[in-house]
């Protein structure tokens, strides 16, 4: 298919690099930019899965209950003078 294409300057400068780099026809280069493009849009990798890593503040459950009403700030300077 012939098509025109009018890329952005900074998609351009890319596109030029990579064409210097691979030392192939311009035509290849944008036809291989665009099928790895195309296929990682179709199939997105998974986001890794977030995972909260607990952190022992040394406190009970009666300090928390204790410190309901404060701040955190509060909080931690209170655990830090222990």
């Amino acid at each position: 298919m012939r098509t025109t294409l009018t890329i952005d300057d900074d998609v351009a400068a890319l596109l030029e690099k990579e064409n210097h780099r691979a030392n192939e026809p311009m035509k290849q280069t944008v036809n291989r930019i665009l099928r790895s493009g195309l296929t990682v849009a179709a199939n997105p990798p998974k986001p890794k899965r977030f995972v909260v890593k607990p952190f022992d503040t040394g406190l009970t459950a009666e300090d928390w209950k204790k410190w309901g009403g404060m701040t955190i700030e509060d909080i931690l300077d209170e655990a830090e003078s222990r």
